[in-house]
């Protein structure tokens, strides 16, 4: 919501009204004065023919116009400073201005603060494009340099490290394959927190090893910069339609400010609690879907070897109890179902080494927490088979290919 710094108020002759006693707290209605403290202190607008002032329901988020460095206590950017407001009295002594300076609470103010974006694979390049097409300017960088290519063409900013994004955006999310690779880029000799920013706000959405964003997490503290664990739900379709779940872990308070930034790609923000709760929602989810990617992969494959058309079969299970997503929305058998891996030959969508690598971060946490699942220690023994027989890069759905040549020896 834009503010109308140049609004007029007319007022009958009378006296001139008395200097005010302090700063007007943003949001404060009626002009009461109050202490200043950290949070935008001035009036954003004023009505006509009403002496209250009005504030700017943007300003009570935690970063209201998105941008300029955190601010323990919100606030705006000083980026998003407006000319200065004018109020008009008359009096005896004939016209009188009161000029005060405000700030504007705008959407629009916030897009043309820069983000910073790294790792640009299956799952960062429809997401930074998102963030694209929602007016962000984006600064971008990948370990494979053509993958910026096309970034570039968009108008983004390319750079050569993870530190030259963090020196120039105070606003960064990544996107990485695994925990080393998360190291690397935060802590690394080129790292982020070589140049990042006190008060910049880390947004990482790779799925890694809960421990490891907690480490991320306190050591980005040290340089006054705040962590926060994001990872992702929805896969490669999800990313490019904006349509991904976000599960969120970190301070509560910045919950909003890295929701401004995560709506534009996903439709459900959802805060999980401190840092690592968000990646530990991510692997539980993950286990159950490659539990059900599996049964339901045996399942057809058995009804086909029944004599059952592929087609009828998930029909019939998708109108039953027996449905689930990925019979219903990612099926595993070629020609059931269009726009999936499966109908093309297994590629793209979420790799089998991803697959694998999250089941074994939820072994990890099970171990440490004596929790059992013995069949996510199945399913995680089953996409690791896969990755040692040459379906590595294909999707984690190829799992029903998989079956079928295992039936065969």
């Amino acid at each position: 919501m834009s503010h109308r710094p140049n609004e007029v108020l007319q007022h009958r002759p009378g006296p001139r009204p008395a200097p005010r006693s302090g700063p007007i707290r943003h949001g404060a209605v009626g002009g009461a004065s109050r202490p200043l403290g950290r949070r935008c202190a001035l009036p954003l607008a004023v009505p006509r023919r009403a002496p209250s002032v009005v504030g700017c329901g943007g300003c009570r988020s935690r970063r209201a116009g998105g941008g300029g460095g955190r601010r323990r206590a919100g606030g705006h950017s000083a980026r998003g400073r407006s000319m200065a407001a004018a109020v008009v009295h008359r009096g005896p002594a004939g016209w009188w201005r009161w000029h005060r300076r405000v700030m504007v609470c705008s959407r629009t103010m916030a897009s043309k603060t820069p983000v910073g974006f790294i790792g640009l694979g299956n799952m960062g390049n429809p997401m930074a494009k998102n963030l694209v097409k929602h007016g962000y300017p984006v600064i971008v960088y990948d370990v494979f340099p053509e993958a910026c290519k096309e970034f570039q063409d968009l108008g983004a900013q390319v750079t050569e490290s993870p530190a030259d994004v963090a020196e120039r955006a105070d606003r960064i999310i990544t996107m990485l394959p695994s925990s080393p690779h998360a190291k690397e880029v935060y802590t690394g000799g080129n790292g982020i927190l070589k140049k990042v920013k006190k008060g910049s706000l880390l947004i990482d959405s790779s799925t890694i090893d809960p421990a490891v964003s907690k480490e991320l997490a306190k050591a980005a503290e040290k340089t006054g910069a705040v962590f926060m664990d994001a990872p992702v739900s929805g896969g490669v379709g999800a990313a490019r339609a904006g349509n991904l779940t976000f599960m969120v872990g970190g301070v509560e308070q910045e919950f909003n400010a890295a929701k401004e930034l995560l709506t534009c790609m996903g439709s459900n923000v959802v805060y999980c609690g401190e840092v690592g709760t968000g990646q530990a929602a991510k692997i539980c989810n993950n286990m159950l879907l490659a539990i059900s990617m599996i049964g339901t992969a045996e399942t057809m494959n058995l009804g086909i070897r029944l004599g059952l058309d592929p087609k009828l079969l998930a029909k019939i299970l998708n109108m039953s109890s027996g449905r689930c997503w990925s019979s219903d929305t990612y099926n595993p058998v070629p020609g059931v179902m269009e726009g999936v891996p499966s109908a093309n030959n297994y590629q793209g969508g979420f790799g089998t080494t991803l697959m694998a690598k999250d089941l074994g971060l939820a072994q990890i946490s099970a171990t440490s927490t004596k929790t059992p699942v013995p069949l996510g220690s199945q399913a995680h023994q089953i996409y690791r088979m896969m990755c040692a027989k040459g379906y590595a890069l294909k999707d984690f759905s190829a799992v029903f290919q998989f079956l079928r040549e295992e039936e065969s020896l």
